[in-house]
């Protein structure tokens, strides 16, 4: 029977001791912007959702001596965990994928005295 009341103070405990301030739940993403064409040649598309999030992307079919294949262009920017703005444009061709990122809302170094 002991066992059984400390089993039952212990699981109290348990219980007692978990955070009642839990985060709240955040509202779910949505989509409020959406636009694609598809066809033999390439495609595009573009999409912004609610949380600020903004993709797009261009991807045109190659046939010459330069370039043979997809070549892709496109963009995204997002807002960081931290707040930042993130952007970044990129291109995808036979040189591989070649990103440029731009997080100008990060501070600069600090200044030298």
């Amino acid at each position: 029977m002991m066992k059984i009341v400390l089993f039952a103070l212990a699981t109290l405990a348990l219980v007692s001791a978990v955070p009642e301030d839990a985060a709240p739940a955040q509202p779910a993403v949505q989509i409020v912007k959406q636009d694609s064409d598809v066809n033999v040649d390439g495609y595009n598309f573009e999409f912004e959702t609610s949380d600020g999030t903004v993709r797009q992307e261009q991807g045109d079919y190659k046939n010459d001596t330069d370039q043979q294949g997809l070549l892709v262009k496109g963009s995204y920017k997002y807002v960081a965990p931290d707040g930042q703005q993130i952007q970044v444009t990129y291109v995808a061709d036979k040189n591989g994928y070649q990103p440029t990122v731009d997080n100008s809302s990060q501070p600069g170094p600090p200044p030298q005295a």
